[in-house]
Parts: structure tokens; C-alpha cells; sequence
């Protein structure tokens, strides 16, 4: 994923008891997927606060606070960024975040093309376009798990070499993946007048967007150029790796 293009930015949002339901599902990514797990009706009773759909439904509202809060997602660095500490990250930043958003993403769109479907701007396609994306980042992130990661944790840059470049490369695809989404769904900006599903739908897409962006340009421009270098200035034949030049 080099230089891929401008996704929309959504600013973190924080649940709070007297908001509305539906302002929370559209705000906060992965709101949907604990509203629709609690059975809690953010589209058509989404203008009631998030305190009486608890209620009505009998549930422990500060632990559903405390669910919706562990969705906020922090895109600090550790303070030490040593491969390690990078890779690390980016498996529970990025890696375990895709895994829950596309899941959920799919079932929305699913959802909106068979509700919106006499609708102009109904995403036609969008659920399988975003099935297809899984599947090539649930595919992407297993080989860097497995294969790369291990061997960069392990200071082999020699045997990273190869892998990076299939990396670099499917990160590209990834790119041009995310720009057809972007263009499918008028870079997630949903219609006037879109339900609460349609919106949160689009606010998930943007965040999806803007998590794919910063997981790319970790990898390529922070992670990856450490061990491109250290292959550069001594990891192969004269450069004192080896000792066959003596």
C-alpha cells in the first residue's frame, strides 16, 4: 500500500448514556455489531437515548458504556519503536481490528442493498466487493503473521527480503481495493435522508479506510525501511554478513 488516496477522517466519538442510540451506532464503528448482539434497535428506535434502550431492555448500562469505550482505538506509537514493539502494535491495532470490522461491515451492506435496493444510490455490490477485501487481508495479514513477522522479530532482514516485496506489492493492491470502495460509496458519504444502518455503515467504511491507510504506512514507510537498510549496509556477501569476502 504505497501512496493510495485521501479517505475521510472520523474523529473518535465516545458513547455516553444520553446520547441517541442511533447518533452512537453512526459515530462509533463496531457500535452496531454490541447494539445488534444486545438486541438494541439503532435504526427505526434509534432517536431514544442509549439509557432508556438499555433500560427497556433491562441491561447493565454501565458495562455496555464500558463495551462501546473499548471500542475507541489509539493510534499511538510505543514509545520505544523497535520492530518488536511495531509489530506488536500493528497485531492488535490493525491486524485484530480488521478481523472485527469486516465481518460486520459485510452484514451492513448486505442489509442496505436489499432494504435500499430501488434506492439511486444503493451501493450495488458493495457487500461482495467488501467479502472480496476480507478475504485478501485475512489472506495478506496470515502470511505476515506466519511468515514475516517471525522472522523480522528474529533480526533475519536476509530471509525478509523476498517477503517484504510480496508485501510492498499486495499493499499496493490493497490501495486500489479501498479506492473502488471509496468510489462505490461516494468516498462514505451516505444520501440525505440514509437510516442509521446506511450511515453507520459509511462511518464504518471511513474508519476502515483510515485504518488501512495508517497500517499501510506503518509497514511500508516506519517498519519495513529498518530492515531494507540493514540488508543494504551489512547483510549480504562483502558487506561483512557472512565472511566469504576474507
Amino acid at each position: 500500500m504505497n501512496a493510495v488516496m485521501e479517505a475521510p477522517t472520523f474523529a473518535p466519538a465516545t458513547a455516553t448514556a444520553d446520547q441517541a442510540i442511533g447518533q452512537i451506532a453512526v459515530a462509533l464503528p463496531g457500535a452496531t455489531a454490541v447494539f445488534r448482539r444486545l438486541k438494541l434497535d439503532f435504526c427505526c428506535g434509534g432517536q431514544i437515548s442509549l439509557r432508556q434502550a438499555v433500560q427497556d431492555k433491562q441491561l447493565d448500562l454501565d458495562a455496555v458504556l464500558r463495551e462501546l469505550g473499548s471500542l475507541q482505538r489509539s493510534d499511538t506509537l510505543p514509545e520505544t519503536p523497535t520492530p518488536a514493539a511495531l509489530i506488536d502494535h500493528i497485531l492488535t491495532r490493525y491486524h485484530a481490528v480488521h478481523r472485527e470490522q469486516l465481518p460486520e461491515l459485510i452484514r451492513m451492506a448486505r442489509r442496505v442493498e436489499a432494504v435500499h435496493r430501488d434506492h439511486p444510490q444503493v451501493p450495488a455490490g458493495l457487500a461482495d466487493l467488501l467479502e472480496r477485501a476480507e478475504g485478501e487481508l485475512l489472506e495478506h495479514m496470515q502470511k505476515e503473521e506466519e511468515i514475516l513477522f517471525p522472522a523480522l522479530k528474529g533480526g533475519q532482514s536476509a530471509l525478509a527480503t523476498y517477503p517484504i516485496l510480496v508485501m510492498r506489492d499486495e499493499h499496493t493492491s490493497h490501495g486500489e481495493m479501498l479506492e473502488q470502495l471509496m468510489a462505490l460509496t461516494h468516498d462514505a458519504v451516505p444520501p440525505a435522508g440514509a437510516c442509521n444502518t446506511w450511515r453507520a455503515l459509511y462511518a464504518g467504511i471511513g474508519q476502515l479506510g483510515d485504518d488501512l491507510i495508517n497500517h499501510i504506512h506503518l509497514e511500508n514507510n516506519v517498519l519495513f525501511p529498518q530492515f531494507e537498510a540493514a540488508k543494504a549496509t551489512g547483510g549480504g556477501c562483502g558487506g561483512g554478513g557472512c565472511g566469504c569476502a576474507g
